[in-house]
């Protein structure tokens, strides 16, 4: 199909100083879990976004120097020329497609925690470190750190002329950077030149933009990354006042203005608090500042919208990262006609709970992310079927849905059965809840692909027994019948049922979530503490509710400050309950109230309660795997060759891992499989094995 005439501005190229983007779609820079520990890995993930048509792809952010280090997080280390031959190959996978390979350079100041080379934490003042909990505090750094940082950054650069980047950073934004540190007024109470007014605070930055210039300024383009609006923290700047001042001040010296918010959680803000396009209100003044190119993000993946903003001059080119990591081929189904082929990003941040966790970066949307070098996966390109074997799946939740999808594109015979009457399985259920609309993509992304192969069909209210299974002739099948939420009350915090959970005023997620109606007031004891239980508060106080949020934790819905939401879900949960306690475990539960022990000190409390939901932990759905595979022989007397289970029905888990389930599954049909089924590669692997 031919590119819809509307898009062709995307495809316009873009000068950058001394190097040309071949069009508006821009990766800016984003973490991946990985770094150097897994630099082929990595490398392949960027190339195959410059495969897919980014027209500039950037790497993390790049350490200028060994006193600006995370471990134990992954991090990419840029301390010296030893580095330069690893860094190199990003670059290689990029320049190979014909785009342009960008490098984030910088200084974590004192946001680092140096653990590593026990290295004093730098800072324009002598202050507690954001990075940790211990009791850090940085080093006022004196003029000679201060020529020295500006060394650093200067032969950093050079390197990475020498590794072959086109794009060479100075980054100061998301309060994770030195020169951002100098900005702020809570950080900096220097004395000197380099504190007291803006034009001192921000002389550094001058400095270290106009050393790079001056090193690479003929070869490579320079790009300021600046956060213009700081909501986390104080003292930094703001759109409306230091912010503009400071691309006034600047707004000639970078090749490129690479312009959002702070802190990063505001920056990669999820859809449950965010639209599309959420920063503009932010950073649409800076094109109206400086004739320079410039990028902004917002979460994009309409490609009206993308239009929109370059038409309204907003920006000069598209930045993503979210969007990117979801379809690495977004910019190329625009040019080929095939917008709605687009597997739109969920925001839902699990992309980053990848590198909290200190863990590959995942997708929910995206199965193939960090597996297309290490395991062979392209996003979309499959190989072919090697049998005639018919794949029978049990279940269309998200498992089910992208088994059928991959099994699908490889060439099979699929049939796929579901209980229900529509199509889904937990998406549907979840994307219903408050601020979740966004997550119906992964539902209906599939469902748009499936309806146009002939090869797969889909029967809804399909209620299968064993006997049926094995009547129906397939010679593969996969059981994707999913999970549901155990209502004895059994989890983390709870090893045996909890006492009263069997009356009649007790509840799942699944009830709630399923339109039961319950009577007030009510208490949710939230003990799986990820983002289940403040969705349930938000609904039931929207039904008119009187709500206790009760949690065996310290924290509320702990697990999402992998997603960096917690801070806000928490301030939402103390808005809409009429109490909020943590530490607090239920020890038994009667008709109208719950009897609550804290966790330390034993202290007990009734709470009235005329309704008690208990979110804890899940159980899989797997009757009907079971019954099957109890009896291999009957199995093969009907001619199935294999029964599997798949998604949540081996192990109840995320979203994103009952898709990369599914997507496995399929991959893997008549392939010889070896007993570790990945490639390893990086320094990781040969520090475990002592080298």
């Amino acid at each position: 199909m031919a590119r819809d005439p509307r898009y062709d501005l995307l495809f316009e190229p873009v000068q950058i100083g001394p190097v040309t983007a071949p069009n508006r779609f821009y990766q800016v820079p984003h973490c991946n879990g990985l770094s150097n520990w897994a630099p082929s890995a990595v490398a392949e993930m960027r190339g195959m976004k410059a495969e897919g048509g980014w027209g500039v792809v950037c790497t993390e952010v790049a350490e200028i120097h060994h006193s600006s280090e995370l471990h134990p997080f992954p991090s990419l280390p840029f301390w010296d020329d030893s580095d330069i031959a690893q860094m190199s190959l990003m670059p290689e996978a990029v320049h190979e497609h014909g785009s342009l390979a960008g490098i984030e350079l910088g200084h974590f100041g004192i946001a680092a925690g140096n653990r590593w080379g026990r290295t004093p934490v730098l800072g324009p003042s002598s202050v507690p470190t954001f990075e940790s909990a211990e009791p850090f505090h940085s080093k006022a750094m004196d003029k000679t750190d201060i020529r020295e940082f500006r060394r650093w950054h200067k032969n950093a650069a050079i390197r990475a002329r020498k590794a072959g980047f086109d794009i060479v950073y100075v980054y100061c934004g998301h309060a994770l950077s030195l020169l951002g540190h100098f900005l702020y007024t809570s950080i900096n109470s220097r004395t000197d030149e380099y504190g007291g007014s803006l034009k001192n605070r921000s002389r550094l930055l001058r400095e270290v933009l106009e050393d790079t210039k001056e090193a690479i300024g003929d070869s490579c383009a320079v790009a300021l990354r600046f956060g213009v609006h700081e909501f986390t923290y104080d003292g930094g700047p703001q759109f409306d006042g230091e912010g503009r001042e400071i691309v006034e001040m600047f707004k000639d010296l970078p090749d490129l203005w690479d312009v959002n918010v702070s802190d990063w959680s505001r920056d990669s803000d999820t859809s449950r608090f965010s639209d599309e396009g959420f920063q503009e209100p932010f950073v649409s003044f800076v094109k109206t500042v400086t004739d320079k190119p410039v990028v902004t993000v917002g979460r994009f993946t309409s490609p009206d919208t993308m239009v929109s903003q370059i038409k309204r001059g907003v920006t000069d080119f598209i930045g993503a990262a979210r969007p990117s990591i979801a379809d690495p081929w977004l910019p190329r189904k625009i040019d080929e006609g095939r917008v709605d082929d687009i597997r739109e990003c969920i925001g839902c941040n699990v992309c980053v709970s990848g590198e909290w966790s200190y863990s590959p970066m995942r997708c929910t949307q995206n199965p193939t992310v960090l597996e297309e070098w290490r395991r062979d996966w392209h996003p979309e390109k499959i190989p072919p079927k090697k049998s005639e074997d018919k794949l029978l799946i049990v279940g269309a939740g998200p498992a089910g849905l992208e088994c059928a999808l991959a099994a699908g594109r490889r060439g099979y015979d699929v049939t796929l059965a579901e209980a229900r009457s529509e199509l889904g399985g937990r998406v549907t259920l979840e994307s219903a809840m408050p601020g979740l609309s966004a997550w119906a993509r992964v539902r209906d992304y599939r469902v748009y692909q499936l309806q146009q192969m002939p090869n797969v069909e889909i029967y809804l209210e399909s209620q299968l027994d064993a006997e049926q299974v094995r009547d129906f002739g397939f010679e593969r099948v996969a059981i994707a019948t999913g999970a549901h939420w155990r209502r004895d009350g059994v989890g983390r915090h709870h090893s045996v049922p909890v006492s009263g959970w069997d009356q009649a005023n007790v509840f799942t997620p699944d009830d709630i979530m399923r339109g039961v109606m319950v009577a007030g007031p009510v208490l949710v004891y939230d003990s799986e503490s990820a983002y289940m239980g403040s969705l349930i508060v938000e609904r039931l106080v929207a039904q008119g509710h009187d709500v206790v949020l009760v949690s065996p934790t310290g924290q509320i819905a702990g697990w999402t400050l992998y997603t960096m939401e917690q801070p806000r879900i928490t301030a939402r949960m103390y808005e809409m309950c009429s109490s909020v306690l943590t530490d607090c475990q239920i020890a038994s539960i009667s008709t109208d109230s719950v009897s609550l022990s804290h966790i330390w000190s034993g202290e007990e409390r009734t709470v009235p309660a005329g309704a008690v939901v208990l979110v804890t932990s899940r159980l899989p759905e797997d009757a009907l795997y079971q019954a099957l595979a109890a009896e291999p022989d009957i199995l093969e007397s009907s001619g199935i060759k294999s029964v599997d289970a798949i998604g949540d029905c081996v192990a109840p888990h995320l979203i994103a891992a009952a898709v990369h389930s599914g997507h496995r599954y399929a991959r893997e049909m008549d392939e010889t499989i070896q007993e570790t089924p990945f490639k390893r590669d990086g320094t990781i692997w040969s520090s475990y094995a002592g080298g």
